[in-house]
């Protein structure tokens, strides 16, 4: 173990300084808008505000999923949401979403809009809005949910704590490190282990569970992000990376991971989405 200064917390914390590292300027201790910014507003009921981050893709995934399902009340607009630039904290984007996370969607196509915000809440929204994607029997419908909140619960280790102690933090610390990194090998093999038997999370049904864990766990251990692969020895997960294969073959998992991309290859980069053919035109 290396050594480091003991730190002491005080009696009561107080935000004095940012702690550095990557995304430290959008970090503070406080809610609520910082600016005042209407959101744009596309011709579809369906209005996605969003960044192709792992929770951001959960939702334009499903969203192209459901249309090569026939969908076609489906079809949506995905406005850019710059974190980097804090444009979460905007008036217009704190009204649908209080916590200032992307993503946010806003369904139209009702006599109420109705606002949605945490991306495991609008896969299920969607699912149940359109009945796809979410088993119908009620055994198979349970587990879909445990599945699901597993990822939403697991996720903050896997993003919060092991990417940015091992990726982003301005000091790595052994401790912090070693700790995550331990959390995210155990839940690999949990996911490792129960693919060992079934094609997809539930069994032999691709649903919104696949959809929520494979844009975390599935880029992660097909190297997408942290660039971390080696160092977890994710090929050591043969079941688990096997289902990651699969699933990114999938046509609508193409489409939908390049929605609100601004990073990486030019041909795997739509800002915004308001059209198939917005998205036609890169993957070609």
């Amino acid at each position: 173990m290396q050594d480091v200064n003991e730190y002491e917390p005080p009696k009561v914390w107080k935000w004095e300084a940012e702690s550095g590292g990557t995304w430290a300027s959008i970090n503070r201790p406080v809610s609520g808008a910082t600016h005042e910014k209407t959101l744009p507003v596309g011709k579809h009921p369906l209005q996605l505000y969003s960044l192709a981050t792992p929770n951001g893709i959960k939702v334009t995934i499903m969203l192209e999923e459901l249309l090569v399902l026939g969908v076609k009340d489906a079809e949506y607009d995905a406005h850019l949401i710059k974190i980097g630039e804090g444009d979460q904290f905007s008036s217009g984007f704190v009204d649908i979403n209080p916590n200032s996370k992307i993503p946010a969607l806003l369904d139209n196509g009702l006599e109420v809009p109705q606002k949605v915000f945490e991306s495991g809440a609008i896969l299920l929204y969607l699912a149940e809005k359109f009945g796809q994607l979410i088993p119908k029997d009620f055994g198979k419908r349970t587990e879909c949910l445990s599945w699901l909140f597993w990822q939403m619960g697991s996720a903050p280790y896997l993003g919060g704590g092991f990417g940015h102690f091992y990726a982003y933090a301005p000091v790595k610390i052994e401790y912090c490190v070693d700790r995550f990194t331990m959390e995210v090998k155990r839940q690999l093999d949990v996911l490792d282990k129960q693919l060992a038997n079934n094609t997809y999370l539930c069994g032999d049904e691709y649903s919104i569970a696949d959809i929520a864990v494979w844009s975390w766990y599935g880029n992660l251990v097909l190297n997408e992000v942290y660039n971390a692969a080696e160092f977890l020895e994710a090929d050591s997960y043969q079941n688990l990376v096997r289902w990651a294969n699969d699933i990114k073959a999938r046509p609508a998992v193409q489409r939908g991971r390049v929605v609100n991309k601004t990073w990486g290859e030019e041909s795997q980069q739509v800002p915004e989405r308001h059209d198939a053919s917005d998205i036609d035109s890169k993957l070609k």
